[in-house]
């Protein structure tokens, strides 16, 4: 069994780096289309087709058995799409995130934190109404949380400033749950925590672990490919948080733009 991996840059490498440690023995196959990130400041349409495209890429090439979409965007906006479109299980990070925080939440009071495009998508917010209409909401964007986490300042002083500024008001509300609805946001996680300790901070990249198991097997070679369609200076450093010594192949955006 295969699985296939994309997100619009390298954030998702988080969901690659939990299932490969999860799932040593599946082969993994992950795509980063880090020349057109980011996808939140993208419409919907737009994120539609790039989604497409990567996804068809991964199927086409690798025959994988499973699609995991890791960009919180693309599965706020095209999941569904992409569950027509494919014949394959395809596992989005919204609905594993979900049902995580509801497990964890006492006091039903959630927050949600991510890109511009995932929060006003809603789709935290509505599939958690969905679930139990009782919880209590509330959302922020945190646009600087990405390029704080690409240029490798994890416990900079900037980047507790900028925790505190986004992160305080939805404490005041009273939450006692925090997703992360980005997949660079996991790399905050410590950081976070130690502002805010007795939050229960929920990491999709964990999450969707439960959704993966039923269909691995332990029978592969456990083959992992990284493609990635741009490699700039910022990709350097976050590829050293989390890849170590793996391999990064380059494929040109030609390879993908056939929607």
């Amino acid at each position: 069994m295969s699985i296939g991996i994309f997100d619009s840059g390298v954030g998702g490498l988080t969901v690659f780096q939990s299932i490969s440690q999860i799932f040593p023995q599946v082969d993994i196959y992950y795509l980063g289309d880090s020349a057109r990130v980011p996808y939140g400041n993208k419409s919907k349409e737009t994120i539609i087709r790039y989604s497409l495209e990567c996804a068809s890429y991964l199927y086409e090439r690798f025959r994988i058995d499973v699609l995991v979409v890791a960009c919180n965007t693309a599965s706020s906006y095209a999941l569904e799409v992409l569950k027509n479109y494919f014949d394959i299980p395809v596992i989005g990070v919204v609905e594993p995130g979900v049902e995580a925080a509801l497990e964890v939440s006492t006091n039903r009071k959630v927050g949600v934190i991510g890109t511009y495009a995932t929060i006003n998508s809603n789709s935290y917010r509505s599939e958690i109404l969905k679930r139990d209409c009782n919880v209590d909401v509330y959302q922020k964007p945190c646009p600087l949380f990405v390029p704080l986490v690409e240029e490798g300042m994890i416990e900079h002083p900037v980047t507790y400033l900028m925790v505190k500024e986004y992160l305080q008001e939805l404490v005041d509300f009273g939450i006692d749950t925090l997703i992360l609805g980005c997949t660079h946001y996991p790399l905050l996680k410590d950081t976070i925590s130690s502002v805010y300790p007795n939050l229960k901070i929920v990491d999709s990249s964990k999450a969707i672990i439960d959704k993966i198991k039923p269909f691995c097997s332990k029978e592969e070679k456990g083959t992992r490919r990284i493609f990635f369609t741009d490699l700039s200076s910022s990709f350097k450093k976050f590829e050293k948080l989390l890849l170590a010594d793996s391999k990064i192949e380059k494929i040109e955006l030609s390879e993908l733009c056939k929607i």
